[in-house]
């Protein structure tokens, strides 16, 4: 399945975290995270509450140039609301 939203960070001088959403079934958010200096995926890390803003904030901005659902980014809100 392709992730529908994704984006990259610098945590480090040289090091830099990707970070991929995809969304799965009617109500599950799949986080994935890599870090540039790992060779694995990580799907056992807890987004933070920052990480959840910049999602919706990104969400946002991606259903208003209709390349998310609006389904998604509620799902996005529900899901941020209840932490």
């Amino acid at each position: 399945m392709k992730a529908h939203i994704e984006w990259v960070e610098r945590v480090d001088t040289n090091i830099k975290r990707k970070t991929r959403i995809t969304f799965l079934g009617n109500k599950q958010i799949k986080w994935q995270f890599k870090r540039s200096d790992q060779e694995t995926w990580d799907y056992d890390s807890k987004p933070t509450i920052k990480e959840w803003e910049f999602l919706e904030s990104k969400a946002w901005a991606l259903y208003q140039r209709n390349r998310l659902s609006f389904k998604n980014l509620e799902l996005i809100r529900n899901h941020k609301n209840n932490l």
